[in-house]
């Protein structure tokens, strides 16, 4: 359904935009939505819908898949495979016509639907949308379809409810999932009247917004936007803007194309006039111009490339990265840039508990919970660690069953550390009150009764100068406490800016004794106050223990990664610091959310073109996207992770949008081109490696397609020139015996080579390098196709010369020379099958030796040659084929004749590539084998030590006397 109104004549009508600025005071806000706490009629709001439109996301310029699949069969290659088909009819031959035909079929429709998987986020941000909804209507409660939902509405909001339209709260306070609009796990509380118009609208503290969740509390709310005017509207409307550009290998295959187009047309139009200057007659002209044309079509090459990606792709897979487009395989390998995710990408996605801070001293804890305390600590340290673990415990909202711990990251590192010190991580049974975390205050509070005994207790964790601000005491045993002092809060303050520049996150816990008989506490002011601190927890998102050494290839390959996140920029600097990130000479710079946001578009530029690699904080869907468009401006080739609905745009605009299969949503799933199954950065490094591999491997078949043209195409210049007093070596109908009977397959072996030496230790290649360069053209035309070009033709004359033939001697039917003529053009044939069979090993390295290799490490190419060879033979000793391709089986000496023609090329060529090596001095090639890059291992390795992450080390604390709470709070954790 169409988000438009209808006027009376039932034309549709964009929908109107609500009125009122949703952050001005509430009695003006009801003023311009005509509302009031008790929302509308239902007249009214019937009314309005028809003003507003329906409360839904839509799709703007719905792509209509006839017109798409009618553009697949327009691809250039596509067209030139249709003219090879018209061009088989005209040669008689229906049947190789109708199966060309079915290759372009077949790849037109594989193709369209591989396309129709990433067309889908809008249709994917709607499922965050509930069905029906509470609303006030007529003075009572009702219940309303979503899509029915109009601006002045007031929504009834409870625990459970998707909140279904951006509202502003009017009563009550509730807890709110935004995770899927700001990419935040830590929910957050929204009230009523806490609004600060100096806010950004997303971080207004009285706003619910559409798409998000009620975790909590009950709450009222006046609809002050629908459908496509939502915060979730904006997100979608950015990513139906943002188009998809070609691919690096869409752009490429199409200039093959157009190049096969031009030189085949050029040598028709060149050559024919030629001809009948040389006495050729009408019908021989157009024979000529026909077989010109076919020689240069590869009818093979387009299913082969598609073959070739699609193979790259179940790869991917294999490897955990999903792809959904083909083309996207050979855009990874031309990667210059990575941006990427910090949480759960470089890092494991879980918190854990890395030390403990007390007044007794300070001490390290291990992956499974072992607490360590250096010399300097007191007896007491121990004692105070596991009060201060129990509070934080206590202080929680994790769910503790028999099968383990959920909830937040944090709250079940904390549970997980009471746990491991054998204390009670259960706490539901002792729990009176609880008040929820506030992302406000940055606290949260429970009220415990002690385990066995009347004692009830304030537990508070949160951040560390909102726990000290409320804080009156220090704790210096499990029941002993002193005054808290201004130099105490000053050492403290080192400590936890020690921990912070650690890249760790820091939670200070407290705690009140509550007098025996006394009321409990109502509000958070009353409980949240005189309480004694206990010390602190310092909690790390450990780094992928593969991302290091996945940096580093990166790094080795040319790639620049760049860390976008919501997270504090502190954090992310640590962490990326530690896998690698910034640690070269040009060091890494931290840019925030506002610094980013006050830059103007050049100063971006010349950021991102500078030389440190950079870690932006805090970033926003815009921010995101516009770096993305910053970076692909400057011709740079861009890689976006994301997990959020709100990356959504940023993905679909970046060459490669690389979405989280585990924790992102399906919003960004659908927007992407390629979803990480694993959610790791080292499987980003093994999707650019794989797409340089195929990339590596289309120019290997392009060499090898472009190189048999050369002797397809000179015996029909040999004919031209000569006026027919040489007969055609071959017939169109050998060459499409060639093209599509001994071609394909080889071909396709190629593309299933792995990857030279040296892959990931070579710069990516310029985004407008062509795929066809001078330097292949001159090996496969200037080098490979010569020679293969002067075997044949002297194949051909020695038949035709031995059996008695003479310039303008008769060779057509009912001659006496026909079937030498058939016999010669048989053998003109099977030498072109055997140069194809030494073009294909030379194809296989452009510098490395075959044996560097190994001669059977690609055991696709060796059946494909087999079939190859099976194939001719059926051509040339069936008699059934001798009617249908004018063939003849050939005698054993002529046979004789093309037996090295194989050796021949691919020698030829193995010595050119030895002159290359000895020329330029390249590392040696028994280096590297079987695929494996034993020169980019070294380097790794080598590399190794200045990117592993240092030692998990915590600051020492002191004594814990008041002026000596922590004697290394300074050093670097």
């Amino acid at each position: 359904m169409s988000q438009a109104a209808t006027s009376a004549n039932g034309a549709a009508q964009p929908a109107a935009e609500p009125v009122g600025d949703p952050q001005e005071p509430l009695g003006l806000l009801f003023r311009d939505l005509r509302s009031s706490a008790a929302g509308l009629s239902t007249r009214e709001a019937t009314r309005r819908l028809v003003v507003y439109g329906p409360n839904q996301l839509t799709r703007r310029g719905k792509r209509r898949w006839p017109g798409e699949l009618v553009a697949q069969f327009t691809h250039p290659l596509a067209l030139l495979l249709a003219a090879a088909a018209v061009l088989a009819v005209i040669s008689g031959s229906p049947v190789l016509a109708a199966a060309i035909a079915a290759v372009i079929v077949l790849n037109a429709v594989f193709a369209f639907f591989q396309e129709q998987h990433a067309e889908h986020a809008v249709e994917a941000l709607a499922a965050y949308l509930s069905s029906h909804a509470w609303v006030l209507r007529d003075g009572s409660r009702q219940e309303a379809e979503v899509a029915n939902i109009v601006p002045g509405d007031v929504l009834i909001v409870e625990e459970g409810d998707r909140i279904s339209a951006d509202a502003r709260l009017i009563a009550g306070s509730v807890e709110v999932d935004v995770s899927t609009l700001t990419g935040e796990s830590q929910p957050v509380t929204r009230t009523a009247g806490q609004g600060d118009a100096k806010l950004a609208l997303m971080q207004a503290e009285d706003m619910l917004f559409s798409g998000s969740a009620c975790i909590g509390g009950e709450a009222r709310a006046v609809v002050t936007a629908t459908g496509m005017h939502t915060q979730i509207g904006r997100i979608a409307a950015l990513s139906e803007r943002v188009g998809r550009d070609s691919s690096p290998l869409e752009i490429q295959v199409k200039a093959v194309a157009k190049l096969i187009a031009i030189v085949a047309i050029v040598a028709a139009l060149a050559f024919l006039p030629l001809g009948a200057l040389a006495g050729l007659s009408v019908t021989a002209a157009i024979s000529f111009a026909i077989g010109m044309l076919v020689a240069n079509v590869p009818e093979g090459l387009l299913p082969t490339i598609t073959l070739a990606l699609a193979a790259g792709v179940q790869n991917l897979a294999r490897r955990g990265a999903v792809v959904k487009r083909l083309s996207a395989v050979e855009t990874l390998g031309s990667t210059t840039v990575i941006c990427t995710d910090k949480t759960g990408t470089l890092t494991q996605n879980r918190m854990q508990v890395a030390g403990v801070w007390t007044p007794a001293g300070a001490g390290t804890c291990s992956e499974d919970g072992v607490l360590s305390w250096p010399a300097t600590a007191t007896a007491q340290a121990g004692t105070l660690a596991r009060t201060l673990a129990a509070t934080a415990a206590r202080c929680c909202t994790a769910e503790v069953t028999d099968t383990g711990v959920s909830g937040d990251p944090t709250e079940v590192a904390l549970v997980q550390l009471a746990a491991a010190l054998d204390l009670p991580a259960d706490h539901a049974a002792g729990r009176k009150t609880l008040f929820r975390f506030d992302p406000r205050l940055r606290l949260m509070t429970t009220i415990d009764a002690a385990p066995g005994s009347a004692e009830r207790w304030v537990n508070t964790k949160g951040a560390p100068e909102a726990v000290l601000a409320r804080s009156t005491r220090l704790a210096t045993d499990a029941d002993q406490t002193r005054p808290l002092t201004a130099d105490d809060r000053r050492e403290l303050a080192r400590i936890i800016e020690g921990y912070a520049r650690g890249g760790l996150r820091v939670l200070a816990v407290a705690r009140r004794l509550l007098e025996v008989g006394s009321p409990l506490p109502t509000t958070r002011e009353s409980a949240e106050r005189d309480l004694c601190l206990l010390g602190v927890v310092a909690l790390l998102d450990p780094p992928r223990p593969e991302a290091a050494a996945a940096i580093a290839r990166t790094h080795l390959a040319g790639i620049r990664v760049l860390v976008v996140t919501g997270d504090n920029g502190t954090t992310a600097t640590e962490i990326a610091r530690r896998v690698g990130i910034g640690t070269g000479p040009a060091g890494s710079r931290t840019v925030s959310a506002d610094a980013l946001d006050a830059m103007s578009d050049p100063e971006l530029d010349q950021l991102l073109l500078s030389g440190p690699e950079l870690v932006f904080a805090r970033s926003s869907p815009e921010a995101k996207l516009r770096i993305a468009d910053a970076l692909r401006t400057h011709g740079q080739v861009v890689a976006m992770t994301g997990d959020g609905v709100n990356d959504a745009p940023a993905l679909r605009a970046a060459d490669i949008g690389i979405a989280m299969g585990r924790s992102g949503t399906e919003v960004a799933r659908q927007a992407a081109t390629m979803v990480l199954t694993d959610d790791n950065f080292a499987t980003i490094v093994n999707a650019v490696e794989e797409g340089r591999r195929v990339y590596d491997n289309v120019r290997k078949f392009i060499l090898y397609i472009f190189t048999h043209a050369v002797p397809e195409i000179a015996p029909f210049l040999i004919f031209a020139i000569s006026g027919g007093a040489i007969p055609l070596p071959l017939t169109v109908m050998q060459l499409l015996a060639i093209d599509l009977g001994t071609d394909t397959l080889p071909a396709l072996a190629l593309s299933r080579e792995r990857a030279e030496p040296g892959i990931m230790a070579r710069p990516p290649r310029p985004r407008g390098e062509g795929l066809i360069r001078p330097a292949l053209l001159a090996r496969a035309w200037g080098f490979l196709g010569v020679i293969s070009a002067i075997l044949v033709l002297t194949g051909f004359f020695v038949v035709l010369h031995g059996g008695g033939w003479h310039l303008h001697a008769a060779t057509g039917p009912g001659s006496p020379l026909h079937r030498l003529y058939q016999q010669a053009t048989t053998v003109a044939w099977l030498g072109i099958v055997a140069c194809q069979v030494g073009a294909a090993f030379a194809a296989r390295t452009e510098r490395a030796s075959l044996r560097s290799v190994g001669l059977t490490t690609n055991p696709l190419l060796l059946g494909g040659i087999a079939v190859e060879i099976a194939f001719a033979a059926a051509l040339v000793y069936l008699p059934f084929m001798h009617a249908i391709f004018g063939t003849a089986t050939p005698s054993p000496a002529q046979l004789a004749l093309v037996l090295p023609y194989p050796f021949i090329v691919w020698g030829a060529d193995e010595a050119r590539r030895w002159l290359r090596r000895r020329e330029s001095s390249p590392p040696a090639d028994h280096t590297a084998g079987a695929g494996t890059d034993t020169a980019e291992k070294a380097t790794v390795e080598t590399e190794r030590p200045d990117i592993t992450p240092p030692p998990r080390s915590i600051p020492a604390a002191g004594t814990g006397s008041p002026t000596d709470l922590g004697h290394a709070a300074s050093a670097r954790p």
